[in-house]
């Protein structure tokens, strides 16, 4: 074995121990080991990670003693969780008949062509989850984008690229 591929064995066993550490800072906040903490256990170890890692959901198996299946079972039901990488930043698009009509597909393709992804993906680097919704229910304020959970109305496709750039900008200088 060459000392490179030691160093690479050392940083991944090493960011192993790291994500086990985490996962069980977050399970000691669930000190009965109650199965019926499964959900909030899940939005917790999301919080933590961005997504459900493999490591967090066998972990959590286990701790609940819960069949790994219903644990995977609960993470894939939820549509707010995830097992895939997410990036640091959200970018939802409104897609409800009132922002339809004014002008959400064209946010969402300005989007699309900005990033380079499109809805439901996430960016290379890890920076940006572009989302679509139906509706949010706040029609008044259309076409609207929410963006890290702050919501933008009356958006235009130069005011979002805007918003965006300076938010990748800001990732990219970290």
């Amino acid at each position: 074995m060459t000392a490179e591929m030691g160093r690479e064995d050392a940083t991944v066993r090493e960011s192993q121990a790291n994500e086990t550490s985490r996962v069980a800072t977050v399970l000691a906040r669930y000190a009965c080991g109650d199965p019926g903490d499964l959900v909030n256990i899940l939005h917790d170890l999301q919080a933590e990670f961005r997504y459900l890692t493999e490591a967090a959901l066998r972990e959590t198996a286990s701790y609940l003693r819960l069949p790994r299946a219903q644990v995977y079972g609960v993470a894939s039901f939820y549509h707010g969780f995830h097992t895939e990488p997410r990036g640091e930043h959200t970018c939802t698009v409104c897609m409800g008949t009132a922002c339809h009509v004014r002008g959400a597909p064209r946010l969402l393709e300005q989007l699309e062509r900005d990033t380079g992804i499109a809805a439901g993906e996430t960016t290379p680097d890890l920076s940006l989850n572009l989302e679509e919704v139906g509706c949010v229910g706040a029609c008044a304020i259309g076409p609207l984008v929410i963006i890290d959970g702050d919501i933008h109305g009356h958006m235009t496709a130069d005011d979002l690229s805007r918003r965006v750039g300076k938010l990748l900008e800001k990732e990219e200088q970290k």
